[in-house]
């Protein structure tokens, strides 16, 4: 008798989670139950499954509302139904179509009104619902007469007295009110809870006619639907690229071997692995996944954009072939298996990264190629937080924004204890994992063979791509596999630095053409000390330290560093013992022939997630299957140690049959074990470094071109600040924006680097850009009247470009161009701007000089743009002192105490045993970079102190070529008086909480120590 449920996935409305509605609606006595979320079908795949787990025939449709208002309720005789509703609120929700006060002509699908939205006349598949408590309107002759087409409308929204309050507090987020000023039309009935079937069916024994009509819709409702069968590789994806399965494995082999010759010439051993690859391919039926990622690859080639094929799709030579991928498998002894093997069922994942200028372009390209009918982004669910919950639930409560801002901010513990913060603590917990609102999967797209409204109805988010209502999980469940399309800022670095290179020195660089960018020795060289800021993946402070500890002088080491890094291979110790046997490869054994035959190119370490699946199956004798179990258990999708578990009895077994001992099997599967956490396959690493050193090739060869396209791309792990002082190390001249050079991002001449508008924190987007435009069109600005006149620009941003220096062409100072604004803008209306600047010029005020002192332009600078442009930091010090010791001699000094005067770049946070401890990356007075380490004793007396410069001392730790400087006391360094408030002693000190710095913070456990890690360095006995 449910005809009309809602779960949670009717936002800020239902209560109920979907397991908890089919456990609820069992105790009920329901034997059929309908799932009508409101405007969504996000749950009826796995309402499906749970109705089915518990014997309930599960039946699905939709809750049709306008504004809040029901319309009415749909629901599907079978499961083309679904789509047909889908169709009209995707039409609703992409195209802006009116949702109509009536449905339209539906074949397979029943309507059910409200009492309050009846139609006229009713079509056949079209019913009034009645609630129990509306049974006295039956007495009137209007609604009598309709018996015939009245069915029994019971919702379901809630469980409880507490969940009905619940529902009252969801509804006031969604209305953004409190909740004393909701009305009854905003807020469900306080019958809509689950009660014994047969005690709905007593309250209308009066009608039977309407106990028989509700019947009749569940006895003919079917809710049939085909998931996809474990082990089968058949999908919903889009099935061809051609016309058929044939056609489509003819194109991929001419293709593949086209590819082939281009890539390897003559080459028996790459022929035969292409081969081999396509017949894997053909029986798996996923030549059209391939062809259609080629597809995109080859629009992306033909507009002149830069894509990286990465992730476990550059395991095969196929993908190499094709230009997916631009790794040779061949050359780093990747695993096809990895890739794709007889046993995997999904397709191969692609994962595909554009630069972030370009993958709107590309996703364009994609929706209009293969129809939008059938493309749509994945879906997600955007989960009340923390954060959200303590601050959305204490405003319905109407408490001040003070303490809102307390609630949100502060640890519970921290929390006031009165009645209502504790009303706001009861439900936001019972808020916890509640959908909030569906948003984009970062990267997935499903292409799919019918229209994919047949499957889900269609939103259209802010970013202005269709996405379904349900995740990844819902659409790998049911068969639509997605298409990773990725955007980054590394690639956009590469880029654009590609371009500014043929702009500014006419030289065309290939930068795909790997052979330029993997043996370089001044690259190498560079990697070697870990000079590599701004390069992808490769610049952060614990990464260098790690190029410089393996003295990384290859692309080889860089691959695996790529991997090493990952948090999965350094909380296991690997890291630790990987560093130990590259440094000193005569001080250990292999422990098992098998870990030496497999592992010899990572000193028998487990790296990449391909090593734990060689050693499970030349080791331990696993099949590809459990190695498949292996393989996700390491993968994003279904990382835990239960799934390796799984695997573990077996691996025993299998390793007993071989003759292993028990101590030497406990042994290999710790190993494998912990490896259960994050790591890359070595084809995703080999990914990764070959970008890691595109842009190092770039850095080290045109490093100015390059840092300004660091810039321009908004850097990565660190702030603009730092690639400006590398670009600075490089010999750069860095000028502050001139309104007459000046671009909106910053540009290169000569050796000049001029900023762009766009550092201007508090300059409009857009006034920023119509400065150089209208500059473009119009000529350079004569002076300040004159740019004033062009531009439609208030006092505030004319103040903003004076203190930058923006007008120093005029020759004028910064006070004398002040007074002129301000005495030209005075009473000024900008519909008047022309009319008041030509009819009155302003007069030449012959102003007395006003002296400025040296350092007033830093401070300018400082608090426009965040940090000095004009000067160093080191220039803005009381002190004059510099330092007794300085990066390049932090090598001589191993384990001696130095004194060291340093300007702080970033600090991470870092959880050990005894406490938090932090990383810090300082320069010295000559730009160079060091590393410190800060543990929890030290902090308590010498902790952090915001940006700036500070003396530090500590005692130097050299570890394998890397210094380090263990802090024992620091002490922040004061900057000299803001000379601009020299007679305000309350404003003299404002600017110097504007220094910044990056900080990071970590919740990993701590990684061991070398005397835990316990890799026996011996060969077994």
């Amino acid at each position: 008798m449910f005809l009309n449920c809602h779960s949670f996935h009717s936002l800020r409305y239902g209560t109920l989670k979907i397991k908890e509605l089919v456990a609820q609606a069992k105790c009920s006595g329901a034997k059929s139950l309908v799932l009508t979320d409101i405007n969504t079908v996000t749950a009826i795949y796995d309402f499906k499954k749970e109705c089915e787990n518990e014997g309930i025939k599960p039946l699905a449709g939709m809750e049709i509302r306008k504004e809040n208002r029901l319309l009415y309720i749909a629901i599907a005789k079978e499961f083309s139904g679904i789509g047909e509703v889908n169709k009209m609120m995707t039409a609703h929700n992409c195209d802006g179509e009116e949702l109509s006060e009536t449905a339209p002509e539906f074949k397979n699908v029943f309507i059910i009104y409200p009492i309050d939205n009846i139609p006229s006349t009713l079509k056949e598949n079209e019913f009034i619902g009645i609630r129990e408590e509306d049974l006295s309107l039956l007495v009137r002759p209007e609604f009598h007469e309709l018996i015939p087409k009245t069915v029994i409308l019971h919702p379901i929204t809630f469980s409880t007295k507490k969940e009905y309050n619940l529902h009252r507090i969801l509804r006031a987020i969604d209305n953004n009110t409190i909740l004393s000023k909701l009305t009854e039309e905003d807020i469900c009935r306080k019958s809509e809870y689950f009660k014994p079937e047969k005690d709905i069916i007593k309250s209308f024994q009066q009608y039977p006619e309407i106990i028989k009509n509700t019947k009749n819709i569940l006895d003919e409702c079917t809710f049939e639907f085909d998931y996809k069968e474990r082990g089968s590789t058949e999908n919903k994806n889009k099935k061809y690229y051609k016309e058929s399965r044939e056609e489509d494995i003819k194109l991929l082999t001419k293709l593949a071997y086209e590819g082939f010759k281009k890539r390897y010439g003559e080459n028996e051993t790459a022929r035969m692995r292409v081969e081999k690859e396509l017949n894997v391919i053909e029986e798996l039926k996923f030549s059209a996944y391939f062809l259609i990622t080629w597809d995109i690859v080859q629009y992306s080639n033909k507009m002149g954009f830069m894509h990286v094929g990465r992730g476990s799709g550059a395991n095969s030579i196929v993908s190499y072939c094709l230009g997916i991928t631009d790794i040779c498998p061949l050359e780093l002894d990747l695993y096809f298996e990895r890739f794709l093997n007889l046993n995997r069922t999904s397709p191969p994942d692609f994962d595909l990264d554009w630069s972030w200028q370009n993958r709107d372009a590309i996703l364009e390209y994609v929706f209009e190629r293969y129809g939008k009918d059938h493309v749509a982004f994945c879906g997600t669910n955007v989960e009340f937080k923390y954060k959200s919950i303590f601050r959305e639930v204490g405003k319905v409560f109407g408490l001040p924004k003070e303490e809102l801002d307390d609630l949100s901010g502060s640890p519970i513990e921290n929390h006031d204890r009165n009645s209502v913060v504790k009303l706001v603590h009861e439900y936001g917990k019972l808020m916890e994992k509640f959908p909030n609102q569906r948003s984009m999967h970062a990267c997935g797209i499903l292409i799919s063979e019918e229209p994919i409204y047949n499957y889900s109805a269609l939103e259209m988010p802010p970013k202005g791509f269709p996405i379904v209502q349900f995740d990844m999980n819902v659409a790998e469940d049911i068969g639509l596999e997605k298409f990773d399309i990725l955007s980054q800022r590394g690639l956009g670095t590469i880029n654009d630095t590609v371009k500014l290179i043929k702009k500014a020195r006419g030289i065309d660089v290939d930068i795909r053409d790997t052979s330029i960018s993997k043996d370089e020795k001044i690259c190498n060289e560079y990697l070697s000390v870990g000079k590599t800021i701004g390069c992808f993946y490769i610049e952060s402070p614990a990464m260098r330290g790690l190029l410089r500890r393996l003295k990384c002088d290859n692309y080889r080491i860089l691959v695996a560093a790529s991997s090493i890094i990952r948090p999965g291979v350094a909380q296991s110790g690997m890291m630790r013992e990987y560093i130990f046997r590259h440094n000193q490869p005569n001080q250990f054994e292999y422990f098992h022939p098998v870990f030496e035959e497999n592992l010899k190119e990572t000193y028998g370490i487990m790296v990449y997630q391909e090593d734990v699946i060689k050693i499970a199956q030349y080791f331990g004798g696993l099949s590809h299957a459990d190695g498949d179990i292996l393989r996700r258990a390491m993968s994003g999708k279904e990382r835990s140690i239960q799934k390796l578990n799984e695997v573990k009895a077996n691996f025993f077994e299998k390793c007993k049959e071989k003759g292993h001992s028990h101590e030497l099997t406990a042994e290999a599967f710790r190993q494998i074990e912990s490896f259960a956490g994050y790591s890359f396959c070595k084809a995703h690493s080999a990914s990764y470094a070959v970008e890691s050193y595109q842009s190092l090739y770039l850095k080290v060869y045109y490093p100015l071109e390059f840092m300004v396209s660091v810039i321009n791309n908004q850097g990565g792990f660190y702030r603009t600040e730092v690639y400006i002082h590398e670009a600075r190390m490089s010999g750069a001249i860095v000028q502050n924006p001139c309104v007459n050079t000046s671009e909106f991002q910053t540009i290169l001449k000569g050796k000049e680097i001029y900023l762009g508008f766009m550092v201007l924190q508090s300059l409009d987007t857009k006034i920023a850009q119509i400065i150089s435009e209208e500059r473009e069109n119009n000529g350079d600005y004569k002076s300040l009247e004159d740019f004033i006149r062009r531009i439609p620009i208030g006092i505030e941003t004319i103040q903003i470009l004076i203190f930058i220096g923006a007008f120093r062409f005029t020759g004028k100072q910064k006070n004398e161009l002040l007074v002129e604004a301000r005495l030209m803008l005075i009473n000024f209306k900008p519909e008047n701007r022309n009319l008041m600047l030509i009819e009155e010029p302003v007069q030449d005020y012959k102003l007395p000089e006003l002296k400025r002192e040296y350092f007033e332009d830093a401070f300018d600078e400082l608090e426009i743009i965040g940090f000095p442009v004009s000067c160093s930091p080191f220039d803005l010090l009381e002190t004059k002192y510099r330092g007794s010791v300085f990066v390049k001699d932090l090598l001589k000094f191993h384990k001696r105490q130095v004194k060291m005067l340093a300007y702080l770049i970033s600090r991470k946070h870092v959880p050990t045993k005894k406490g938090a401890m932090f990383f810090g990356t300082w320069i010295d007075v000559n730009g160079d970079y060091f590393d410190t380490a800060h543990f929890p004793d030290s902090l308590k007396e010498y902790d952090f102190q915001g940006g700036g410069c500070y003396l530090l001392l500590g005692t130097v730790e050299v570890d394998y070529h890397f210094p380090t400087l263990t802090i024992h006391k620091m002490a922040k360094m004061p900057m000299i008086p803001d000379p601009r408030y020299a007679y305000d002693e309350q404003k003299r000190y404002d600017a110097h909480r504007l220094v910044r710095e990056d900080v990071s913070m970590t919740s990993r456990k701590p990684y061991p120590q070398a005397h835990e890690i316990g890799l026996p360095r011996q060969k077994f006995s």
